[in-house]
């Protein structure tokens, strides 16, 4: 690598809004976040597939002609 022309990668502190704080290496000292893996709801399993109106069923139905 050349010397002198790349940015310092230092330890970072990137802060979340649920107050989850999470040490890593970037080229920024901190960082703050809305949602981390911690609060998020995919990560959580707070939130669920909800199939609204039939769509997954429906989709199957119009391809089920085409799977042989």
């Amino acid at each position: 690598m050349k010397s002198d022309i790349h940015p310092n990668y230092d330890e970072a502190t990137i802060t979340c809004a649920c107050g989850n704080v999470i040490k890593t290496r970037s080229t920024k000292k901190a960082m703050q976040v809305n949602t981390c893996s911690a609060c998020h709801p995919y990560f959580t399993g707070a939130k669920t597939m909800v199939d609204t109106e039939g769509r997954v069923d429906s989709f199957k139905k119009r391809y089920a002609k085409f799977a042989k």
